[in-house]
Order: C-alpha cells, then sequence, then structure tokens
C-alpha cells in the first residue's frame, strides 16, 4: 500500500512540449527499474502543462526516487525544456486503489 506520493509539475518552454512529452514516456523505462516506487504516472495537463505523479510505501522509497536516474535527467534537462524549474511537491497518501491492495487505507505516521 503507497504511503507516500511525489506530484511534480513542469511547464514547457514554447516549441519544447513533443520533446517533453517523448522524455517523460522515454522515463517509464527507468521507473520500471526503481523497486522503492509502487506506481509512476507522466501525464499531460493541456498545452504546455506537464506532471508527474508517483508513489511510495515508505521515505526510503521515495527518496530513492528524488535521488535516482528519472530525477537528474529531468533536471539536468531543466534549463533546456521547461519555463521555470520543476516543481517538486512531497505529498502523503489518504487513501488509495491499487491493484492487489483491496480494501486497504494509508496508515497513520
Amino acid at each position: 500500500m503507497p504511503k507516500l506520493a511525489i506530484w511534480v509539475e513542469m511547464e514547457a518552454k514554447a516549441g519544447k512540449e513533443q520533446e517533453v512529452a517523448d522524455f517523460l514516456k522515454s522515463a517509464q523505462a527507468l521507473a520500471e527499474k526503481e523497486q522503492g516506487t509502487v506506481t509512476w504516472y507522466a501525464i499531460k495537463l493541456g498545452g504546455p502543462k506537464f506532471g508527474i505523479f508517483d508513489t511510495f510505501a515508505d521515505e526510503s522509497g521515495r527518496e530513492s526516487h528524488l535521488n535516482g536516474e528519472i530525477a537528474k535527467a529531468l533536471f539536468g534537462k531543466a534549463k533546456e525544456f521547461f519555463a521555470k524549474d520543476p516543481e517538486v511537491h512531497k505529498l502523503d497518501v489518504l487513501a488509495a486503489k491499487v491493484p492487489g491492495a483491496a480494501g486497504t487505507k494509508a496508515k497513520s505516521a
């Protein structure tokens, strides 16, 4: 059951929208290799706006992700791809419906 999450907001520079979309799609292979990442989503919100939402069972998984290959690549491309630095938000999951965790709720810390 995921207890923690990250929400990242990004705004592509004008004309860089497709490059950002392609970059995010390519990052899926890296996310699949991360043992501590429960779920990972790359999202196009419309126009130049994109997001990443991921969930984690514990803080070590979240920190590993924040210091992992996707984050390094994302912030390495920030000046080239984005109008401003991506905004990273650490979240607590209050409840979730995920495969294999039917009827479970996140427990209070």
